[in-house]
Order: structure tokens, then sequence, then C-alpha cells
């Protein structure tokens, strides 16, 4: 029986043409610029690290470990004469230190089992009333992890100078400086527990937590709107306006997920890189947050056609033309360097997953279970918040060029603004799919509103919101957006709500609330609901 080739070689033989293979892969895709955003990925691993509970306090452990022998050593060579003139400082025998070591080592890791325990505990609660999607800005909270950390890193540190202490000399067998630096440690851990006591009772407030999601989901609004139009970037779009109306006739390649998950980054200038090595354009059907199974389709690779005008543009290297390929094994190779996808779904700079974290809190607070509307009104408000925030600011463009450097950048400023103005180049290269405010609030406050359907409560709530808006918006199709969500409040109110007064009243503020967002000088008016009744009642005390 022939013995094959693989098998002939030997076993270090195969590793290191394994290693060999691995490598050459790891060296090309370096080389092809795969890692272009490696700000953006390093920030990614970054918050990953910060988003675990064990970052932290491996850190402060890590800490103590490195300070006990340093501290000894310098005790070794300190003056002892100046540190028993030191008031503070320990100037006791080797059985003195010994006790105080073994007292610290033993009381910060029971008040470490405490602390946990009492996470664990906040968690259970959390989890339930606020929902399994809160816990990460419990697990993430930064004050949590270093109180822990303190306490572990004290009980290590304190383990190491008790192993350093020796009997035999008391002059330097005993490290004062180390022992007395464990006991101010001691004191900082007892007040770092009185802090936590308080911090957790205030973390677990309703209102603390619904403030949390409204921050988090404030900055990823101001990651992805601006406060003003980039005009150089609608040049751009003007100048690849054929391109934009005929790249579907194109040659087309379907792009696959490369495994099933939550799409938590999407590396743009990798993508453009990627696009323009192989001389087409990169469209994007799924957005940061959404679900895709492995080998479906996630998008489309339009390739160029052979006599395009933008094939003729020079790169950075002045000989090297952009010329037209079909994807090929390196191309999916690059592609899923390209977007991160994990199995759950976590922490990114997603603004529908931070503001449906406001609005899990709202769904909850309405369930029979809970029955909290209150709460349910605070998450519409702070809804509210975040959303005006996005209707007055300018939101991201799909499209994205590569703009290659000028060659003359050594001439003077003046130029080469001139020539910067005149010949430049954009080739559009990636076209991602944006959210629009439509989406939003659907999926906001529209989703508190499909479980609100018999609270008039949060129906009210729902609709001094909408009047809220209408002062952010800036044109007409967003006036159409909050009147269609005011119709279909008022439809929920008159197909769900229990009697006939309540329907009315919710009916009439509806009412209000429209010609109040129809008027053409309404931002200049103060919108308030008066009822039917409440009117009559101001009218009679007016007559009296």
């Amino acid at each position: 029986m022939a013995v094959s080739d693989i098998q002939k070689k030997s076993l270090p033989t195969r590793t290191l043409t394994a290693t060999l293979y691995w490598l050459k892969q790891l060296t090309q895709l370096w080389s092809l610029k795969t890692l272009t955003d490696l700000p953006d990925r390093l920030k990614n691993i970054w918050q990953q690290l910060m988003g675990s509970y064990w970052f932290i306090p491996t850190a402060c452990v890590l800490i103590g470990i490195l300070l006990a022998p340093l501290l000894v050593t310098i005790d070794q060579h300190f003056d002892r004469k100046t540190v028993r003139d030191l008031s503070f400082a320990f100037t006791g025998d080797d059985d003195a230190a010994r006790a105080i070591m073994t007292t610290i080592a033993g009381a910060v890791l029971g008040v470490a089992g405490t602390t946990f325990s009492i996470t664990i505990a906040v968690l259970s609660m959390a989890s339930s009333q606020f929902g399994p999607r809160l816990l990460r800005n419990f697990l993430t909270d930064t004050s949590n992890q270093l109180v822990l950390g303190a306490f572990i890193g004290t009980f290590s540190y304190s383990l190491l100078v008790l192993k350093s202490i020796h009997k035999h000399d008391v002059d330097f067998g005993v490290p004062q400086l180390a022992v007395t630096f464990a006991i101010i440690m001691a004191i900082i851990c007892a007040l770092l527990l009185v802090y936590f006591i308080q911090h957790m009772v205030h973390a677990i407030q309703a209102s603390h937590v619904i403030q949390g999601a409204s921050n988090e989901a404030i900055r990823n609004i101001n990651y992805w709107y601006h406060d003003h139009c980039d005009l150089q970037h609608q040049r751009d779009i003007d100048l690849a306006q054929p391109d934009i109306e005929h790249y579907q006739t194109w040659a087309t390649t379907p792009i696959y997920a490369p495994l099933s998950g939550y799409l938590q980054q999407i590396y743009i200038e990798s993508l453009m890189t990627l696009a323009l090595d192989y001389g087409g354009i990169i469209k994007l059907h799924t957005n940061l947050g959404d679900f895709v199974t492995n080998k479906n389709v996630i998008g489309y690779f339009y390739q160029r056609p052979a006599n395009h005008p933008s094939l003729l543009q020079k790169t950075k290297t002045s000989h090297l033309a952009i010329m037209p390929s079909a994807p090929d094994g390196l191309f999916w190779q690059r592609l899923a360097t390209c977007i991160h996808i994990e199995r759950r779904s976590s922490h990114s700079n997603d603004i529908s997953y931070s503001l449906g974290q406001m609005t899990e809190i709202a769904v909850r607070a309405l369930s029979p279970g809970i029955n909290d509307p209150k709460t349910a009104v605070n998450c519409v408000q702070s809804l509210t918040t975040c959303l005006s925030v996005m209707i007055r600011r300018q939101p991201p463009s799909p499209y994205h060029f590569y703009t290659p450097p000028s060659e003359n950048a050594d001439s003077n400023k003046d130029d080469a603004n001139t020539s910067t103005e005149q010949h430049r180049v954009a080739i559009l290269s990636v076209i991602t799919k944006t959210p629009t405010i439509s989406d939003f609030i659907d999926t906001s406050l529209g989703e508190v509103r499909r479980y609100a359907t018999s609270d008039l409560m949060v129906l009210k709530a729902l609709c001094q919101a909408l009047t809220n808006l209408n002062y952010a918006r800036v044109n007409d199709a967003q006036r159409q957006i909050l009147l269609h969500e005011l119709k279909l409040i008022e439809r929920t109110g008159e197909e769900n709500l229990s009697y006939s007064e309540l329907i009315a009243d919710l009916l009439a503020m509806t009412q209000q609330a429209g010609y109040f967002i129809n008027s053409e000088d309404s931002k200049f008016q103060y919108f308030e609901y008066v009822s039917e009744f409440a009117a009559h009642i101001r009218q009679t005390l007016k007559t009296e």
C-alpha cells in the first residue's frame, strides 16, 4: 500500500510547512492593507476588555503582585531611623507585622466575597426588572470593578508581603514601609466598601438606569450625526451621480456573511481599500446590530466596466492604475476582516442598540408583572431627548469615497488648494445602509406604543413626545412622520381603551397635537393640552 506524500513527511516538517503557510497568509493580509482601520480595531478590542468583568480586577491583582517585592526591596535599602520618625509608619516587630498582614488579607478577602454577592443579587434583580440587555451596563460599571480590584489586589499584596516577614532579623526582616502601605490600603478598602454600598443603591434606581442608557445613546448619536453638512462630500456625491444612477447595471457578485451572528462593526476604510483594489463598489444591505445568517446575502459587489472613466485615475503609486477584477479567494478572506460579527449582540456604536435599552425598560415596565407606567413615561421622555438631537443634525451619508492623495504635495499651499478644488478625484467605493429617523421613531416610540395599547398615561406621553419633536424638525418630511405616528396613537386608543371618556380624552389631545404640528409657526408657540372638562372649569372660575 503506497504511502501518501503527506504521511512520508515527518511531524517537524509538516509543522514548519503549516507555520510558514499561515505566516505567508498573515503577511499577505497585512500588506494588502486590511488593517487600515487600526485605531477603530484597537478601540473595539479595548471596549471588549472593558466590557468584561475580569479585566480591571486582574490588572489590580498584577499591580499588587508587582508592588509587594518593589516595596520590600525599597525597605531593605531605606534608612530605618527615618521610618521610626514617621508618626504614621509601622514600627512593630515581626509578630505584630505578621498579625496585621494576616488580618488584612483575611478581612479584604471576606469583604471581596461580600461585594461579589451583592453584585450578583443586583444583577439578578436588574435582569428581571430592566431586562437582560441592561446587564452589560452593570457589568461594565468601572466603579464596581475598581472596588473589587482594590480588595483582591490588597489581598494578593498582603500575602506576598507576609511571605517576606522573617523572624531571625528584626531590623531587616520586617518590611516596615510595605506593612505601612498595607495598613493604608486596608483603610482605603473600608472606605471603598461604604462607597460601594451607596453606589449600588443608587445604581439600581430606574431613573439612574434610564439616564445611563440615554447618555450612551447620545454618545453614539454624536459619533454618527454631525452639526453641519459636509459641503465637500455633497460635491463628491454630485460628481459621482453617474455611478450612483448606473452601478446596479454593472456585473454583480453577491456578498455572503462569513458566519452567523450580529453585525457589530463595519470597517469602512478597509472596505474602501478592498473595493478600490478590485475596481468596483461594495454595497451592504445590513446595518450595525442586524442578525445575519451564515452564507446569506448581505450585500453585493458591483464591478466597473473596463471602459469606466474612474479606472483611468491614478492611485498613490503613480504607475499603478485601478484595474477591475472579479472577486477571488483572497477577496473573501479580506472581506471577512472588514466586518466584525459576534454570536451575541454586544456593545458597539449602534444607535438602535442604545435606544433599544430604553425601549426594553419601558416595555417591561408596562408588563402586568411590574405595572409601572411612570417608568415607561420616563423612558419616553429620554427617547424624545435622543430623537430630537438626531432630527436637528445631519444624518450620516451612505456613500463613501476614496480620495487619492495629491501627487503635488510638495508644491506651495495656494497652488495645492487650487489644484484640489479643480482636480479633486473622489471614487465611489462603498455604499452602506443608514437607518432614517422614521426607522428610529418606529423602533423606539412605536415599540412603546404597541405595548401601551390600554394605558392612557403612556399614550398621552407619546403625544406629548411628538409635539416636543416638532420643535426639532427641519423639513416637511419629518412633519409627515410625526403626523403618521400621531395617527397610529389615535388608532391605538380608539381600539383598546376601555371607557369612552378615556377615548374622547385621547382623541382631543391627538387633535390638538395635530393642529399644533401642522401649524406653520408652531416652533414659536407653547403646546399645552387642555381637556374639555378642564377648559369648562377654567371658564367657570373666570365667570365667578
